[in-house]
């Protein structure tokens, strides 16, 4: 489906417009000449000295002990789930979060831990309550409650501090490990104009996509204690994730890094701006609350999603089907762009 929509805007002499993800970005033409500069080793012997670079940024960037460089932030996600967990071990995590509902399975499948899923609450955070009650007694009936994993953004929501410390806060008290899907952390610290370290200080290990709105092709850092990322570099080869002479990809984190932090307050503009056209249409609901960043939800009459989708398909503008459908800013959609997509909606509405 999302092929030929794709086939189709690229008939057009208009650049595509994707409003499916931020993992859509292309590099810039400026990230590309970094690539192709960057300093390259075998990075399984530890000799590749760019993504050695790219690993300790991180980690200083967000006053941890050490980092480790990973094709996805699904291997990142996993290769901490089995470095903190023994099998038979319980992880706590949101129903809705990545690592339970996106990841496949793999904590479970691979690591052998068993996720215990909460709902999550209107603004994307877990209730304290909740992980209170989900934590198990020393009994043998049941698996050992060992982590905590939260998730911020969580579909395009920055989390509050005060709804993730009093989360941590029950964590502390039963001696859970903490993790934090951070996948669009960077849009997480934007929103709340909070430093990286505000939001992280209290959790064992972060997972960071560089690949989303940082706009680089592809990868992720996790970041953690020393012997916590020993131990995902071991799972991390296991599953295959020990790369050469990447050192050329880690350059694009390097450069997101530096270059692609400030700019994430543009997406987020542009989306408020966007649910604002949209919502002022009246021809269909649009989710936007106040703790969103670079996505909103709309939800068309049913009749209305396909033909909606071809005509803004027609116009080099790529839409998701399905019957909420997340449209999401980023790098590669400017203000021209942006009238662009409104200009489409109202054009299909009229």
């Amino acid at each position: 489906m999302y092929q030929n929509m794709t086939s189709l805007a690229a008939q057009s002499d208009l650049p595509v417009l994707d409003l499916r993800s931020d993992t859509v970005t292309q590099p810039t033409a400026q990230m590309r000449a970094y690539m192709m500069d960057a300093k390259v080793g075998d990075d399984v012997y530890g000799d590749d000295t760019t993504i050695n670079a790219l690993e300790e940024k991180m980690a200083t960037l967000l006053n941890k002990e050490a980092g480790l460089f990973l094709p996805s932030s699904t291997m990142s996600n996993l290769a901490a789930m089995m470095a903190h967990t023994q099998r038979g071990e319980e992880i706590i995590v949101g129903r809705n979060y990545h690592i339970f509902k996106y990841e496949a399975g793999g904590s479970s499948v691979l690591g052998g831990a068993f996720p215990y899923p909460l709902e999550a609450g209107p603004d994307g955070g877990l209730a304290p309550k909740d992980i209170e009650a989900a934590i198990k007694p020393d009994d043998s009936h049941f698996p050992i409650s060992r982590l905590l994993s939260l998730e911020n953004t969580h579909s395009g929501q920055a989390v509050s501090l005060s709804r993730m410390n009093a989360c941590l806060d029950v964590a502390d008290k039963h001696g859970l490990v903490k993790h934090l899907d951070g996948a669009r952390f960077f849009n997480a610290i934007t929103k709340l104009g909070v430093a990286p370290t505000d939001l992280v200080n209290r959790f064992d290990s972060i997972n960071i996509c560089l690949s989303k709105g940082l706009g680089a092709p592809v990868g992720a850092v996790l970041v953690g204690s020393q012997k916590t990322i020993t131990a995902a570099r071991r799972w991390r080869k296991m599953l295959g994730g020990g790369m050469r002479q990447a050192g050329m990809i880690a350059a694009a984190g390097i450069y997101a890094l530096d270059h692609h932090i400030t700019r994430l307050q543009d997406d987020h503009d542009r989306a408020a701006i966007l649910a604002k056209e949209l919502t002022a249409l009246t021809k269909f609901n649009v989710t936007y609350q106040d703790n969103q960043t670079n996505m909103l939800f709309i939800e068309p009459a049913p009749k209305d999603i396909e033909p909606l989708r071809q005509h803004l398909g027609e116009r080099a503008i790529n839409m998701a089907g399905g019957s909420s459908i997340r449209i999401a800013t980023h790098l590669d959609i400017d203000d021209d762009g942006l009238t662009r997509i409104i200009d489409g909606f109202k054009s299909y509405y009229s």
